[in-house]
């Protein structure tokens, strides 16, 4: 495992779609435990392939339950709304509030290539629209209410 360079915003590759992926290879599964290693590390909740640079349509997801690899995801379901802070690797040391579905389910494949559907509400489902929207070439700043705000800002008035 080696951690990868996150793309910052303005990177041309975020703006990319991405490609479907066909069969599973070693360079793909070291692809996934690169991109756990990285998000771990960066202390995100989500990871989508192009962020490190690579044109696939592989999510990473880690809310603190069980981590998630969404291959080739597909969002089938949304319901209801919610409004909250937002972040992104790509974009480090800001935030803006965004409105997401409260419930998603989404169809994909697993890391053995086999089809399943997962079903989230809240934060789960707020990170499975933002890092499938990443394999559309689209970021969380072109849906902010308001302006993007800086998290240090946010820290000083906790103060």
């Amino acid at each position: 495992m080696a951690l990868r360079k996150v793309r910052i915003m303005g990177d041309p590759i975020l703006t990319k779609k991405c490609r479907p992926v066909k069969e599973m290879t070693e360079r793909i599964k070291e692809l996934i435990d690169d991109m756990f290693e990285t998000m771990y590390q960066e202390e995100g909740v989500g990871l989508a392939a192009p962020q490190v640079g690579v044109l696939k349509q592989i999510v990473v997801i880690d809310i603190g339950e069980n981590p998630v690899v969404l291959i080739n995801p597909e969002i089938i379901e949304t319901s209801g709304e919610q409004t909250g802070q937002e972040g992104c690797l790509s974009l480090p040391g800001k935030y803006g509030i965004v409105t997401r579905p409260n419930y998603v389910k989404v169809r994909a494949l697993d890391e053995d290539m086999q089809e399943f559907e997962l079903e989230g509400t809240e934060l789960l489902a707020r990170a499975i629209c933002h890092e499938c929207e990443h394999l559309e070439g689209k970021m969380y700043v072109d849906k902010i209410i308001g302006e993007l705000q800086d998290v240090q800002e946010e820290q000083d008035d906790q103060e």
